[in-house]
């Protein structure tokens, strides 16, 4: 069976891996998946990720965790296959007030919402993360 949305697999596998208390969890391999990932790793949501060199990759994503609870509160998917959400650079979304951040695709690649206002570009929201 093909998978519809693998970016809504990814958070998914992060979300219920952090909530039964896993230090990693295994996810397929692709280049969107690898650019959300150093995303996070950039802005320190998780510890590290690695790629493997099978015939089918695997991701294996390290979970980070402070004080017993996971660092990602709360990582939600907004723009999905059966409707797109597309934002300029003025008009990309504030996760609560600026503390967490929004993972949005732009012309000039992967990055958060405050990168994007930055460079000035707007593009597809993928997913939101506390």
């Amino acid at each position: 069976m093909t998978m519809q949305d693998p970016i809504a697999d990814l958070l998914t596998r992060m979300r219920n891996a952090q909530m039964a208390g896993h230090v990693t969890v295994d996810i397929p391999n692709s280049k969107a998946k690898q650019a959300i990932l150093q995303v996070l790793l950039d802005e320190g949501y998780i510890n590290d990720f690695t790629t493997s060199e099978d015939v089918k990759g695997v991701i294996t994503v390290a979970l980070k965790y402070h004080n017993g609870a996971p660092v990602i509160e709360e990582i939600a998917r907004v723009s999905r296959p059966g409707l797109r959400i597309y934002k300029e650079s003025n008009d990309l979304p504030q996760v609560r007030g600026g503390l967490g951040v929004a993972i949005v695709s732009t012309n000039k690649g992967v990055m958060t919402d405050k990168s994007a206002r930055a460079h000035g570009v707007g593009g597809e929201v993928l997913c939101t993360v506390f």
